[in-house]
């Protein structure tokens, strides 16, 4: 028996259909044209692909597999929480870019000695036609430390250092009689070294001198900025220089070893000395240092050693913090 249907009918059932299909459809067609991101340690490739194309206010379907070990996947200067990428899953993320410019996005995980070169870029385009790294469309500033003409690849270790370690509540007793510019001008552009002498003519003892110039250090910082200082060289930091900033971290040793082995093989290079992390606990190392010579060491990274270049990846505010918890293993403050 044949049932005629009535012609609505008929396009009813057409368009019921058709919305299924699309309902199912359009999600697989969107997932399969979605690019697959492999994470492989740097080894053995690293990001692939490691360039991506997006488009300012539109929408960017990732997705991401590990091929090895754990890995971690966030872009440098946004605000986002880093993605954790699982051997043989497959992780999905959105992200949508504002500005146009060439972000950084890179691995959040430790994952081996050469974690640090996982690095890939994603191209924005779209709306203004100036193109800068970070995403942002303005000129960017120039850094404290290329404004000073800081040449941060010179020694700058200090000559003098204290016999124990300077405390900020005593310096703040001192404080508001100290015939020093207390401002953060001064404060960036100077070492704590430069600041001792700059009390060479007072009446202060050798030791209260020191402590005044960790109470400098200290009110020139707030709380927010040393924890989030604290959490950053955690992530980031710590598995060179070590937990406890005495550059023991995990992947010390191999550094080593591995600079010794590639010099081995440079013609030339037989006086040079592969330089292990900085320890952060030598105050002959960072009392000579300024915040705004730090900041260049961050920035630029250390050539021909295991110190990446972190200018892509933190922002300004970023690195200040960074630097603001470097100093505290040097000077104690007051809870």
């Amino acid at each position: 028996m044949v049932i005629a249907m009535k012609r609505p009918e008929l396009i009813s059932r057409i368009l019921i259909i058709t919305g299924i299909l699309l309902a199912v459809g359009a999600p697989l067609f969107l997932w399969a044209r979605t690019p697959l991101i492999h994470a492989r340690m740097a080894e053995d490739g690293g990001w692939n692909p490691d360039v991506i194309q997006a488009e300012t206010g539109k929408p960017l379907h990732l997705k991401l597999t590990s091929d090895d070990v754990v890995h971690g996947f966030a872009v440098g200067q946004m605000d986002m929480q880093s993605v954790d990428i699982l051997p043989g899953k497959v992780t999905e993320i959105t992200l949508t870019f504002d500005k146009p410019g060439i972000y950084t996005f890179f691995c959040t995980r430790w994952c081996g000695l050469n974690h640090w070169r996982m690095r890939g870029t994603i191209e924005v385009t779209g709306g203004s036609d100036i193109i800068t790294a970070g995403g942002s469309s303005e000129p960017a500033s120039v850094p404290l430390y290329v404004s000073l003409d800081l040449d941060i690849d010179a020694p700058h270790d200090s000559p003098v250092i204290p016999n124990e370690k300077p405390s900020a509540m005593n310096g703040q007793l001192l404080g508001a009689n100290l015939p020093i510019d207390q401002s953060l001008d001064y404060y960036l552009s100077h070492s704590p070294y430069q600041v001792f002498t700059d009390l060479s003519d007072t009446s202060l003892t050798e030791s209260q001198k020191w402590d005044a110039v960790a109470y400098l250090w200290q009110s020139n910082t707030t709380p927010e900025s040393l924890a989030n200082g604290k959490e950053l060289y955690a992530q980031n930091c710590a598995a060179c220089h070590g937990e406890n900033g005495a550059g023991d971290g995990v992947f010390a040793d191999d550094l080593a070893e591995a600079g010794e082995a590639s010099m081995q093989t440079m013609e030339g290079a037989t006086d040079m000395v592969m330089q292990t992390p900085v320890d952060f606990t030598d105050p002959s190392r960072i009392l000579g240092a300024s915040p705004a010579l730090l900041q260049g060491k961050i920035l630029r990274g250390g050539m021909g050693t295991g110190m990446p270049m972190w200018g892509v990846i933190f922002t300004e505010e970023q690195i200040w913090d960074l630097i603001a918890y470097i100093y505290s293993f040097q000077f104690e403050y007051q809870k």
